[in-house]
């Protein structure tokens, strides 16, 4: 029946599971004990080591109880390194313990690992010793004496010697509900400081299984993980979604698109989940047309605009159904997804439907009220899926969660007559010229279908007439030259004369979140300080 209003419900099948981490490792391992469940992905292929899962069942136990005897149920344990095995013994580990994981992007710097640290009150800290140069060891040994409530620094490389602690059979595991926190994720940071999103059992353990249905994955499936761990694209969508399947899981220490067509090919990769950046890069990587990727049968993205015409070369490309993933992390992360029986229109144009047992709505953000089919307001998502809220700020979480559940997302979005939703960017992006709207995601869709452009960002500049004028940043395509007269007259031959960018630079790549969203408020800073040069 055709929608009036801009509202709708996801299915009410699967039910929502009521469980935790925990159990649905204990699942996996009890269905499939033998299958390889966890595969270091490593360039080298003599040090790939691998875990089936009951093997993994069993570190995760171990690694609970070893966080016993150092820290108690309900304390705040950080993880600050790249993709490691470890990392997930500590994801499935601090939730047998009762505990509560804060996630650190292994790109920070000491004053970011620091508030990260001060504002989550952790008491400890797993930390690689360092990775592509950033010193994380010394850098938190450096912050440390001004982070309170910090008492506890484990290296991965000293592992062995904490994990042995998990050999005493006597230290007893919590009884752990699943509604009870499990998780601190720091908000990607795209227009600003980031907040602690506090997540449940129950929100990420659903959501990483439904979203591993919508794609498409079947049990025993391989699963090459290249999203971060520390960002929930990783370690909900990637980790939970893949043992929600006890799929085996193929784990980068970090993105590198020639290993991964390589990891695709030697373990017959059926499924992956990368943001179009990642995506972008694979298809630019001279082994691509070589690699042999004819076992894949699910791609999934999101994370940011996934532009059309990618969405149609990688199936074209792939012969894969493509995915695409919306939400945020304070929704565990997705709250709508398309199918892969869904039209290449579908695909390239919305982000499909509410995932099961959620409901969304698009508001007016000024009234409050739904807005009609067809209109543009901001994307609201209810369900088991959302935060407990962030993590000591109640005023925060209180502008985020109205009182009836409905978490404002900020982003601006469209929803027709079947439900179906576009992404029209997010209010703080809108782009405000002379008292007209000009949203830049229909300016980016256009500008990407431009041979000689690779990636594009379209900002407001503050402009004294108008208010806010369009620029566009523009990343080229591989041995391009960008003319900005040429994409000028591009534009205006399907836009609007005010839609068309006014300024034009070219950059060699973009600043990026842990995520790999672009962070468009950064670029509009290296404007201001005189950093761009224009076309």
């Amino acid at each position: 029946m055709a929608l009036t209003e801009s509202y709708v419900a996801g299915p009410a099948v699967p039910a929502v599971r009521d469980i935790t981490l925990g159990r649905l490792l204990e699942q996996a391992a009890k269905s499939a004990p033998d299958r390889i469940a966890l595969i270091a992905g490593v360039p080298d292929p003599a040090l790939r080591r691998q875990w089936t899962y009951a093997e993994l069942y069993a570190e995760a136990q171990r690694t609970a109880r070893a966080l016993l005897s150092r820290f108690k149920p309900g304390e705040r344990i950080a993880v600050w390194a790249q993709n490691l095995p470890e990392w997930i013994m500590l994801e499935f580990g601090a939730g047998l313990a009762g505990m509560v994981l804060v996630t650190v992007n292994p790109g920070f710097r000491a004053r970011e690992v620091e508030y990260v640290l001060k504002q989550s009150r952790s008491a400890g800290v797993f930390v690689a010793n360092s990775f592509r140069g950033n010193p994380m060891l010394e850098t938190v040994r450096e912050v440390a004496p001004r982070c309170p409530e910090l008492r506890e620094i484990v290296c991965f490389d000293d592992w062995p010697a904490f994990i042995a602690a998990g050999d005493d059979q006597s230290i007893a595991l919590p009884d752990v509900k699943p509604g009870d926190p499990v998780m601190i994720q720091y908000t990607s940071g795209t227009t600003g400081f980031p907040k602690g999103a506090l997540l449940h059992h129950r929100g990420l353990a659903n959501n990483g299984a439904d979203t591993a249905d919508r794609m498409g994955i079947d049990p025993g499936d391989v699963f090459i993980t290249t999203m971060p761990l520390f960002h929930t694209g990783g370690c909900v969508c990637c980790v939970l979604g893949a043992v929600s399947k006890a799929a085996t899981q193929v784990l980068l220490e970090a993105f590198e698109p020639g290993l991964v067509l390589e990891l695709l090919a030697t373990y017959r990769g059926n499924a992956m989940v990368g943001v179009p950046t990642m995506l972008v890069a694979m298809l630019e990587h001279p082994s691509f047309a070589s690699t042999d990727l004819s076992s894949v049968k699910a791609i999934c993205s999101g994370g940011s605009t996934v532009p059309a015409a990618l969405v149609a070369l990688f199936e074209q490309k792939l012969g894969a159904p493509f995915t695409i993933v919306f939400g945020q992390t304070e929704c565990s992360p997705v709250a709508a997804q398309t199918r892969t029986s869904d039209t290449i229109e579908d695909k390239a144009g919305t982000i499909g439907l509410p995932l099961p047992n959620m409901e969304t709505k698009i508001i007016n953000p000024d009234t409050g009220k739904t807005v009609p089919i067809g209109e543009i307001g901001e994307f609201c998502t209810r369900g088991y899926h959302i935060m407990l809220g962030y993590f000591e700020m109640p005023e925060a979480t209180a502008a985020a969660i109205d009182s009836e559940g409905w978490l404002h997302t900020g982003d601006l979005c469209a929803m027709d007559a079947r439900g179906y939703c576009t992404v029209e960017g997010r209010l703080k992006d809108m782009i405000i010229r002379g008292g007209e709207n000009i949203y830049p995601r229909e300016l980016e869709e256009l500008l990407f279908r431009h041979p000689k452009v690779g990636e594009v960002a379209v900002v407001g500049l503050p402009h004294e007439k108008w208010g806010e004028e369009v620029a566009a940043f523009i990343r080229p395509a591989p041995g391009a030259v960008i003319d900005a007269e040429e994409l000028s007259a591009y534009m205006r031959a399907s836009l609007a004369p005010h839609k068309t960018p006014r300024h034009w630079f070219v950059v060699e790549a973009f600043p990026l979140t842990g995520s790999g969203k672009i962070q468009k408020f950064k670029l509009r800073e290296f404007w201001a300080r005189g950093e761009m040069q224009a076309l």
